[in-house]
């Protein structure tokens, strides 16, 4: 079976659509560029579905990453889905260690979905948020001010606490 078969299988759930490609990353019986090039032709649905077992495989190795696929996960951060958006946001919280010199449009992006309505997908962005001002990069000087001022702002006390989190780690 390949990834247009799974995805287009009625039978399977999306969790076991998301694990069954997930694990084929991770035992490299399919590479993510591939995956990558399968999920830009796809509508929202299942390109959200690729995103997520991009997210599934990188959150236990993240070095199956490549730039190809950081680069796209970082344009799917503008998505219209909600669900596209906050799993994109997660792979980029998973690698942006490895990529942290490429994180300009990502950082910008990711600032933009931290307004998002969706709880879930303000949620991710602080997470990724996160995990990029860990890295202590020059990007802190002006994102630890800008997470400042989302704080100021966020309603849920669990995304605030993610970004407190990530700058209490971040200035230690």
């Amino acid at each position: 079976m390949n990834v247009a078969d799974l995805v287009a299988d009625k039978t399977l759930k999306p969790k076991e659509k998301t694990e069954k490609i997930g694990t084929w990353l991770l035992n490299a019986a399919l590479n993510v560029d591939e995956l990558v090039e399968f999920a830009s032709s796809q509508k929202d649905p299942s390109k959200a579905t690729c995103v997520e077992a991009i997210e599934f495989a990188t959150k236990q190795q993240p070095s199956i990453i490549t730039e190809n696929a950081f680069r796209f996960v970082t344009g799917t951060l503008t998505a219209k889905a909600p669900r596209i958006k906050w799993e994109s946001a997660k792979v980029i919280g998973n690698t942006a260690a490895l990529f942290a010199d490429q994180l300009d449009e990502a950082i910008v992006n990711l600032l933009q979905n931290s307004e998002h309505e969706g709880t879930v997908v303000r949620w991710s962005a602080a997470y990724a948020l996160g995990e990029i001002i860990q890295l202590k990069t020059v990007h802190n000087k002006d994102l630890i001010p800008a997470i400042e001022a989302i704080c100021n702002r966020e309603e849920k006390n669990s995304i605030r606490k993610i970004y407190l989190d990530g700058i209490k780690k971040a200035t230690k």
